[in-house]
């Protein structure tokens, strides 16, 4: 149940990469806060809150009444989090180390419980699930956004692309992690004993592969490590791959590139 096995690594180049691909979801994320009902307030926990961004949509909308508390097993990345959010005005932001197996938290506190890109780096997200119901408060809602992995792909087809679906998913796949979690989120809510989702909402992005490479070569490099580990890659064809990626780039970068499926779920809880 931990994030002790985050795949991606923890550097400062992940760091930048997740605050890049905050900024790409904030729509869909901002929209389905809205959707969830976050009020002037509130009581938000965001679970895995790694560089801050969500907190950053919360913290709007609950105004200085309200409290965020952000939680994540990285204590760097969540204090920096904090503090960025602090000098930008926003007091009513803390952060609590610790992941989701060992979070010392008061159950039904919050009145919005969000955790989103967390549950595709678990190997049970029923049980994750069952623990983030337990801090949702009786009325507040809980509220999940995951990717659908195997959406990735270009049109018309690069072998270049191909490979990156071996190297990334296959890491995912090789440490028991669920690459089309995203699609299954209504059936773990089930699961979890959480019950049917109130809303549904799917976010994707298509662009030119000129610009999508960027993405590819930060995904890879972040997975890289660990899948040199797994023996699905050398560091030497790791860094062909890259070349290659950079020349597809000028070569093909009219190609049609589709991001990962970013599928997003709410519930609130009605009992007493």
């Amino acid at each position: 149940m931990t994030t002790t096995d985050y795949l991606l690594g923890r550097s400062a180049a992940e760091y930048e990469r997740l605050r890049a691909q905050a900024r790409v979801w904030e729509r869909a994320s901002a929209d389905l806060l809205d959707r969830a009902g976050v009020r002037p307030g509130g009581r938000c926990l965001d679970v895995g809150c790694g560089p801050g961004e969500t907190m950053r949509l919360m913290a709007e909308r609950v105004g200085p009444d309200g409290r965020v508390t952000g939680i994540d097993r990285d204590t760097g990345v969540g204090a920096a989090a904090v503090g960025m959010l602090r000098g930008a005005g926003h007091s009513q932001c803390s952060f609590l180390a610790g992941d989701v197996e060992d979070g010392d938290l008061t159950p039904g506190r919050y009145d919005l419980v969000f955790a989103r890109l967390l549950l595709l780096h678990m190997t049970d997200p029923v049980a994750v699930l069952r623990r983030l119901w337990e801090w949702t408060a009786p009325g507040g809602h809980l509220v999940v956004q995951d990717y659908d992995l195997t959406a990735v792909a270009v049109e018309p087809e690069l072998a270049v692309v191909e490979e990156w679906r071996r190297v990334f998913l296959g890491t995912f796949t090789a440490t028991g992690k669920d690459v089309r979690l995203g699609r299954r989120l209504p059936g773990l809510f089930a699961a979890a004993g959480v019950g049917e989702p109130d809303g549904i909402e799917v976010a994707g992005r298509m662009e030119p592969m000129r610009a999508a490479g960027g993405m590819l070569a930060a995904t890879y490099r972040s997975v890289a490590p660990a899948a040199v580990s797994l023996g699905l890659v050398t560091e030497p064809e790791r860094d062909v791959w890259l070349g290659e990626l950079e020349r597809s780039m000028t070569e093909n970068g009219g190609h049609t590139a589709v991001w990962p499926l970013m599928i997003g779920v709410h519930r609130q809880r009605t009992d007493r």
